[in-house]
């Protein structure tokens, strides 16, 4: 699961008329400027949220490790800041219409429909959200009685998703009454009306209802067309099935969206997007790509390898590919128009290398991976090096063989002293080696490895290079709040949709259909099958939530087939980033072609090359499991 740099997030509503800049809804009206206002407030707090539960696990671990008091209740509270700070950077990421969407299905019908698609789409997203809302406030008067192991109220958990689902219809309401009023009202009573026919039709003839699952399926394809963002399709999938259930109380909906968040584990996600963020903006990033630029640009393909190196070295730091895409691209693209390089040759590659880097430690999905799948993440830190640098071999003799020399010094304006350079790329390198030592040694969780990078990135850093001011760093978290409530809230999204289909006995009819298929064709062959689901998936579900679905399905059975976890879990999420980032659905591609300021139809030629010798290389991986297991075998992990 990825996120998108603000910057580069697509738009699941374009602004209406009178919208302000980055907003979708008019900020002209009193109604409207206080709905600003009250993103404004959102913003800071889902910031502040993020600063306190940094300290709070950074302080854990240092009272734990080095003074032996460790604090019982450090676990609990940072999970139930962790639920705070999703639901609110959600609502921030959806008043700035930024959640991830895929639009491209929506091109297929006439023009002249695209306003009224679009705003039926703004009306889920308010009906999904107002039904979360009423169903976590069910879910709070349920829990008032109850407490935490540690004697916390439950409710902590639950005021936070009442809250945020609050802002969020709020701000879907503004959005969706921001387009032409004749659109507004007609796609709201086409909305209410669809409701009340399966309702009534539901009620009046049991026998020929239209069944849960069949909603389910309905209200996925459905959202997936009309190009709604990919966390409120997953949400309006399992509503839906909710509502159409009726041995399933309402509040079970909110309980189970909740309960996707609600993982000490997951909080790693925020922080080390976080991290990454802080490395771009102290000049560590600009740094280090400058002196790489200096050092290698005169080789045959050394643009094209210095993105390649740059990819995988800030993967061991954010986590979040697209983040990274981000980091890299804002520095590549404009030494490669002015050394007149061709910019959808290396956007391309780009993207690529994000495929190349997912399972670079202490990338993202990796960690969502191991929580779903029940697998060391530890493990599969370390089993996807290999297969890391082996991609990464592979992108690198196609860059060399089509690549060109540039002149390095066409690509800086002004040139940063060697020594300045040395230095910086010195203070980045002790960050990567922080985090892998931390994550292979066992002494720390990923999630206390990440908040120690962030307070590295954020004093060791800021003190290196002095080019934070604390104004800076307040945006910084605010903005990387925003983005892992973005994140987060596919996720939770996510969980409620298994939970509709272990209801449904899905995993089980799966599982059948895959042994059997296992059993007459082999388990290197049910690898494969997998590999290509992924590869599907990813496209069409933005990465993350695949492997929320998949993962815990397919694991268990790849296990009983004699296949190791940590091979399956790496060649996963491989297949996972090859279907994000390949055209025609991949968001990947998408975003990066965003961040680097080209156009898809022109970057999906060049970068053919690419992903044919990443799937090749692929297959490989999925032939040879030594690749995977050979470090986790000799680290006895």
């Amino acid at each position: 699961m990825s996120a998108l740099p603000s910057s580069a997030l697509p738009s699941a509503h374009p602004p209406g008329h009178g919208a302000a800049p980055g907003l979708g809804f008019d900020v002209g009206s009193t109604a409207g400027r206080a709905l600003a206002a009250l993103l404004r407030w959102t913003e800071r707090a889902a910031g502040l949220v993020l600063a306190i539960d940094v300290l709070v696990v950074f302080a854990s671990v240092v009272f734990r490790y080095f003074l032996h008091e460790p604090f019982d209740w450090a676990e609990e509270v940072a999970r139930a800041l962790m639920v705070v700070l999703v639901f609110l950077g959600a609502a921030t990421v959806l008043a700035r219409s930024q959640h991830v969407g895929i639009d491209l299905f929506r091109g297929f019908f006439p023009a002249a429909w695209q306003p009224a698609l679009i705003q039926f789409g703004s009306w889920i997203i308010v009906g999904v959200s107002a039904s979360l809302f009423l169903s976590s406030c069910a879910l709070l008067v349920d829990s008032y009685d109850m407490t935490t192991p540690i004697g916390m109220p439950q409710w902590i958990y639950v005021y936070p998703v009442v809250i945020g689902s609050l802002f969020m219809t709020m701000f879907g309401c503004a959005n969706a009454l921001n387009g032409p009023r004749h659109t507004v009202w007609r796609t709201l009573a086409v909305g209410v009306g669809l409701v009340l026919l399966v309702t009534a039709w539901n009620h009046l003839l049991p026998a020929l209802a239209v069944k849960p699952w069949m909603l389910l399926t309905i209200g996925f394809v459905g959202g997936l067309v009309l190009g709604v963002p990919i966390a409120f399709v997953l949400a309006l999938s399992s509503l839906v099935f909710f509502m159409a259930d009726p041995s399933l109380p309402m509040l079970v909906y909110s309980q189970q969206v909740m309960a996707g968040m609600d993982h000490f584990v997951l909080l790693a996600i925020p922080f080390f997007v976080l991290a990454g963020l802080l490395m771009e903006s102290n000049g560590m990033s600009a740094r280090l790509i400058e002196l790489l630029l200096r050092l290698f640009g005169r080789v045959r393909g050394g643009l094209g390898l210095i993105t390649i190196t740059a990819t995988a070295f800030f993967s061991g730091v954010s986590g979040s590919k697209l983040a990274d895409i981000a980091a890299v691209g804002g520095i590549i693209m404009p030494a490669v128009r002015k050394t007149k390089q061709d910019p959808n040759e290396t956007a391309g590659l780009l993207a690529c290398t994000a495929v190349m880097a997912e399972t670079i430690p202490p990338c993202i999905n990796m960690i969502i991976m191991g929580f779903v799948a029940n697998i060391s993440i530890a493990g599969l830190f370390m089993a996807g090096l290999v297969p890391a640098v082996v991609l990464a071999a592979s992108l690198a003799a196609v860059t060399i063989y089509v690549g060109t020399r540039i002149d390095p010094d066409e690509a800086f304006d002004v040139k940063t002293p060697m020594l300045r350079l040395l230095g910086g790329a010195l203070v980045a390198l002790l960050m990567v080696a922080m985090i892998g030592k931390g994550v292979t040694s066992g002494v720390a969780t990923s999630t206390e490895v990440s908040a120690f990078a962030v307070m590295y990135a954020l004093v060791v850093g800021g003190l290196a290079f002095r080019e934070l001011s604390l104004r800076s760093v307040a945006k910084l978290f605010m903005r990387s709040a925003s983005m892992a409530g973005g994140i987060m809230f596919i996720v939770a999204a996510a969980s409620s949709v298994s939970f509709a289909l272990t209801i449904q006995q899905i995993p089980q009819y799966l599982s059948a259909f895959m042994i059997d298929f296992a059993h007459s064709f082999g388990s290197t062959m049910f690898v494969m099958l997998s590999v290509l689901i992924m590869i599907v998936f990813g496209a069409v579900l933005e990465g993350a939530p695949a492997l929320i679905i998949f993962g815990p399905l397919l694991t268990p059975i790849a296990a009983q087939l004699g296949v190791n976890p940590l091979h399956f879990g790496t060649v996963m999420v491989i297949a996972m980033g090859l279907g994000l980032f390949a055209p025609p659905l991949g968001l990947g591609l998408f975003a990066t072609c965003a961040i680097t300021g080209t156009e898809v139809k022109n970057v999906a030629r060049p970068m053919m090359k690419y992903l044919a010798v990443l799937f090749v290389t692929l297959v490989v991986l999925v032939l040879v499991p030594a690749f995977s297991l050979w470090l986790p075998t000799r680290m006895g992990l």
